[in-house]
């Protein structure tokens, strides 16, 4: 059955394959204990525009300018639901309120067998284990459910609770290098974790690792 079903996939036109409701198919909702990670929709647009309006976020990622307004929001909903920004995008909300957090993602490297993790909280949200919390939720999915070897992750040289959250993950460190960050106009320094197959497999149960 799974075969026919992936005949009949490549059997359908690039156009059809990448409908977005196509695009979604294989990034499922997440749940974990406090977190539900969904597909950002148009009610996270006045949180989102809120939380995102912050220079000391919009310093630490490489993709999002400052101001952060909600036309900006807006475009960031419209564009991740058409897979415009990564394939896999979830907006981090609280179980028990719905209440918006963040987002997170995974996006795939050329090749096929490596994703890349990023991530972002809003502020009155930090140190609350929630970035780790939704970081597990996502690399559990993906290495369950994707034939791939590895997962990337960056991070500002200068973010430390960042960089927590990476090694808490188990990521081991690969090197340092610049990427590109648009609040600032320019380029960033930035430290580069990997997480391998075998390395998640050994990681029995993440446990409580806030």
């Amino acid at each position: 059955m799974q075969s026919e079903l992936l005949r009949a996939d490549q059997q359908r036109s690039p156009e059809s394959r990448l409908r977005p409701d196509r695009l979604r198919s294989d990034c499922p909702v997440l749940l974990s204990q406090r977190l539900v990670l969904r597909a950002p929709h148009e009610d996270d647009i006045d949180a989102l525009a809120h939380l995102a309006n912050n220079a000391a976020i919009a310093t630490m990622v490489s993709r999002m300018p400052h101001p952060y307004t909600a036309k900006d929001a807006a475009d960031f909903v419209r564009r991740s639901a058409i897979g415009e920004i990564g394939k896999c995008v979830y907006a981090i909300t609280k179980g028990d309120n719905g209440a918006f957090l963040g987002c997170c993602a995974l996006e795939p490297h050329p090749g096929g067998d490596t994703l890349e993790l990023g991530y972002w909280l809003g502020q009155p949200f930090w140190n609350q284990g929630y970035a780790t919390e939704a970081a597990h939720a996502l690399i559990d999915m993906a290495f369950r459910t994707r034939q791939i070897a590895h997962i990337d992750a960056r991070c500002r040289v200068t973010n430390i609770p960042s960089r927590r959250v990476i090694q808490k993950c188990g990521f081991q460190f690969q090197g340092s290098g610049m990427v590109g960050n648009i609040a600032m106009g320019g380029m960033m320094p930035v430290e580069w974790y990997r997480l391998d197959r075998k390395t998640w497999m050994s990681l029995k149960s993440w446990g409580d690792m806030r």
